[in-house]
């Protein structure tokens, strides 16, 4: 039998939640089988969601609100054909109902026509009195065309609506950026932080902008008003603590850092920064003592390893360096960076044979960096394979044609292999790209800086140029 509201809790989820326990069945009104619907699916709870929209439709069966939830749930779960025939038949029943069109515009959104969706996100905006939430999926579907512009200026829209719409103020500077406009960022960062002072996250923002600008006093005054808005904010304890780094104020750096441990759980990336402060300021015992901590936190961060490997690099103690990188390939073998690393460590240690695998795999995992490929054909001249050398050389020029390094590496080669037709025009290449990096020429083949032949050549473009 059906109950009087009053016979149970007022608030419709509670009543819902109370009815699915028994076997009674309680009235709701339409009204209030929306908010329970768009409560369940905001917070991910789609099978409750279902269930709410099978039993509102049995006791409001002509409700296209409610039809609506249902077409959205069909969307979300990729029943996309279902879904238009069921807006269809909407679509009589209410033509001028702008979410019909905001549901066909979700479908055509999620089979990648962009465009359509957009169409139909203008026509929905033309039907709306409260046009809030279409501009920020039209944003979002700028956002998929790579029209950053017209993206940002929805995004503005929705924050000219509600100064408090975050999400919406994230996307209008992350379009900012890929613009690459970060002047024009911060210009209305600024202007928005004028009328909202109080806002972290604007004020994070802001910082984040001026320390990529280089911009590092600005940025700590915008990372402290983050912090005096939210005193509690991670993140911009965290910014501090790079910017401060950065300015080689290393112990207040520390200090921010060690903020962010003690109001949360530790997190890797805290425990390398310090880490890298500590081993900056010489207490190389507390560096350690920090990566470890970080490799612990996270082994699968790249960064951990790299840094532990690099720090018994620096030191000229390989065998432990190479201890270091062997654990990070053992635990991700796919990672480039380990590979390019345990390439230069083995090329230390002498390893010529165990450096040229690692280069080799460090490539075809997609490291292509120049000095990978420099070091690599160093490897294979240490290895006394000279055309394996010139052959590494001519795979990197595909990737830096413009490489002076790469042309005096290889006419030096191509000297040692006495094919001096070759030398030639690689000589006279390299000089042309870059004359100022001659030195690098002579430093890695002093035995031909004196040599009348080279001399000559090295005259001949100096001349003309």
């Amino acid at each position: 039998m059906a109950l009087e509201s009053n016979e149970k809790p007022n608030q419709p989820i509670d009543k819902f939640e109370s009815m699915l326990k028994t076997d009674d069945v309680y009235f709701f009104d339409a009204d209030d089988f929306e908010d329970i619907i768009h409560h369940y699916l905001n917070n991910g709870r789609i099978a409750l969601a279902k269930k709410a929209i099978k039993i509102g439709l049995r006791q409001h069966p002509v409700s296209v609100e409610l039809k609506l939830l249902e077409v959205e749930v069909l969307v979300f779960e990729n029943q996309l054909d279902l879904a238009e025939h069921y807006l269809d038949a909407l679509q009589v029943l209410d033509g001028n109902n702008e979410e019909i069109y905001i549901q066909r515009a979700n479908i055509y959104s999620k089979k990648d026509n962009h465009e359509a969706a957009v169409a139909l996100l203008q026509k929905a905006l033309n039907l709306s009195e409260n046009s809030f939430d279409i501009h920020s999926l039209l944003g979002m579907e700028y956002l998929f065309m790579d029209d950053f512009k017209l993206a940002k200026e929805s995004f503005m829209y929705c924050v000219a609506f509600d100064q408090q719409d975050y999400s919406s103020l994230y996307n209008v500077i992350y379009c900012f950026e890929l613009l690459e406009d970060y002047d024009g960022a911060i210009r209305y960062l600024n202007d928005y932080l004028n009328k909202n002072p109080y806002c972290e996250m604007a004020w994070h923002q802001l910082g984040k902008l001026y320390f990529a600008k280089a911009k590092y006093p600005e940025a700590l005054t915008s990372f402290d008003f983050a912090i005096i808005s939210d005193d509690t904010f991670i993140g911009a304890y965290f910014e501090k603590g790079k910017v401060l780094e950065r300015m080689g104020k290393y112990n207040e750096a520390i200090e921010n850092y060690e903020a962010t441990i003690q109001m949360e759980d530790p997190t890797s990336h805290a425990y390398l920064r310090i880490g890298k402060c500590h081993e900056q300021l010489g207490n190389d015992e507390l560096a350690k003592y920090h990566y470890y901590h970080t490799v612990h936190e996270d082994p699968m961060l790249d960064k951990g390893w790299l840094a532990f490997t690099d720090f018994y690099f620096r030191r000229k103690n390989y065998d432990k360096a190479l201890s270091y990188i062997n654990k990070a390939l053992n635990i991700d073998g796919e990672n480039p960076n380990y590979w390019n690393k345990c390439a230069q460590i083995n090329e230390a240690l002498g390893k010529f044979d165990y450096a040229d695998f690692a280069y080799k795999q460090s490539v075809e995992l997609g490291n292509y960096d120049l000095t990978t490929w420099l070091g690599w054909a160093h490897v294979a001249k240490c290895n006394h394979d000279l055309p394996g050398a010139l052959h590494i050389l001519a795979q990197g020029e595909e990737f830096y044609p413009e490489s002076a390094e790469i042309k005096y590496k290889i006419a030096g080669f191509q000297l040692e292999t006495n094919d001096l037709i070759n030398a030639r025009i690689s000589l006279i290449d390299a000089l042309h790209l870059s004359f100022g990096k001659l030195q690098l020429f002579y430093d890695e083949f002093p035995q031909y800086a004196e040599m009348a032949w080279v001399r000559n050549i090295v005259t001949e473009v100096e001349r003309k140029l």
